[in-house]
């Protein structure tokens, strides 16, 4: 890759400026892409894009940014695209800064002199003519130095295509449709790319492949990502129809794998929900969000219950006296372990006089039956 620096003036860089959801983001005079497939969404908080601002107004150094020439003499942002939208922002009133005596200050409030300052600023671009490749393999590169790129944004990058460009629409921008539809079911925010990380798992899973970097590039040159979205709206419909009352433990299960498993099923949803609510109020299944994965399956693993404490297994082992009620050979406390005598689905409680030590064999025999 052929890489040369050049100084470029805010004010050339401002002109045309443009940010639009259909048209992307443009400016250079409409040259320059600052938002390309595999750039990743704008981060910056408002703390952030005033500190770029206030660098450039003290005169100091901002780090250098990277964009690539292409074969029509048209450019591609690389890296810089936080720093760059928080000067374009910063000159059309996206926000504002603050001064310590001045209070409140937009770019049309500064001085003459700040504004010549501002927009006479130059910027340290290096520009770099390659292959998508080189580019690509750059844009991993000069990330490693700086804020780390997350793993989907880095997968975005390598499989970028019109797949990957619809499926950040609709999972990867604030107030996505995937945020209204279902936040409360997703862990993460859209933004960090954790809904499109999500629902890419289940859609691979669901159709058998392995890892998701072999779902994207099968996927990569399909015009859309509409057959990855209608998956995703299933879901989540399935599961507003079958748990219509929402809990907060419901946030961040494996949707995916219930609905792959269950989502034939046909259920009673009053049943269903009566039986949660029982099992809510149960103080001895502490990890509740498992409860609704165990009513669809019935198997107790989906569940975790309270385990006995140090006193109530020293209390039964001394009753014992070390004697394993299974196969009546001595142990010491440590080789034991507590286990409840009568089960929990019999009605059994985590309690002193419900507790018998076992051997870790005959334990891990009796928890497989």
């Amino acid at each position: 890759m052929d890489i040369k620096p050049k100084s470029i003036k805010i004010a050339d860089l401002i002109n045309g400026y443009s940010n639009d959801v259909d048209t992307g983001v443009k400016g250079y005079g409409g040259r320059l892409d600052i938002r390309p497939p595999y750039q990743r969404e704008f981060r910056y908080d408002i703390k952030q894009q005033q500190a770029v601002i206030n660098t450039i107004l003290n005169e100091y150094p901002l780090n250098i940014m990277y964009w690539s020439v292409g074969e029509d003499g048209n450019y591609e942002m690389i890296d810089g695209q936080q720093r760059t939208l928080s000067i374009c922002e910063f000159f059309t009133h996206g926000f504002n800064i603050e001064d310590k005596d001045r209070g409140t200050l937009y770019f049309s409030t500064l001085t003459n002199e700040e504004k010549g300052k501002f927009l006479n600023y130059e910027l340290t671009v290096y520009f770099c003519e390659g292959t998508d490749k080189d580019k690509l393999d750059w844009f991993r590169v000069i990330n490693i130095a700086g804020e780390k790129l997350l793993d989907q944004e880095l997968l975005n990058a390598v499989y970028t295509g019109p797949f990957v460009t619809d499926a950040r629409r609709h999972f990867s921008k604030n107030g996505c449709p995937a945020y209204k539809l279902g936040a409360d079911f997703l862990n993460g925010t859209a933004i960090e790319q954790a809904y499109l990380a999500t629902v890419l798992k289940w859609a691979a899973r669901h159709d058998g492949i392995a890892k998701v970097d072999d779902y994207m590039a099968q996927h990569q040159f399909e015009p859309n990502a509409n057959k990855l979205w209608a998956y995703f709206v299933s879901i989540i419909t399935w599961i507003r129809s079958t748990f219509p009352k929402y809990r907060r433990e419901m946030k961040g299960l494996d949707w995916g794998a219930m609905f792959d498993e269950f989502g034939e099923g046909v259920y009673d949803t009053e049943a269903l929900e009566k039986q949660i609510h029982d099992l809510m109020e149960d103080d001895e299944i502490m990890k509740k969000s498992g409860i609704y994965r165990y009513v669809l399956s019935g198997d107790l693993r989906d569940l975790c219950f309270r385990s006995f404490d140090k006193k109530q297994k020293r209390e039964a082992y001394e009753r014992q006296k070390g004697i394993c009620v299974h196969c009546h050979k001595h142990f010491e406390l440590e080789e034991m372990e507590a286990d409840h005598i009568t089960p929990w689905k019999e009605g059994g409680t985590t309690v002193a006089e419900n507790c018998q030590m076992l051997c870790r064999n005959c334990n891990r025999i009796k928890g497989g039956k």
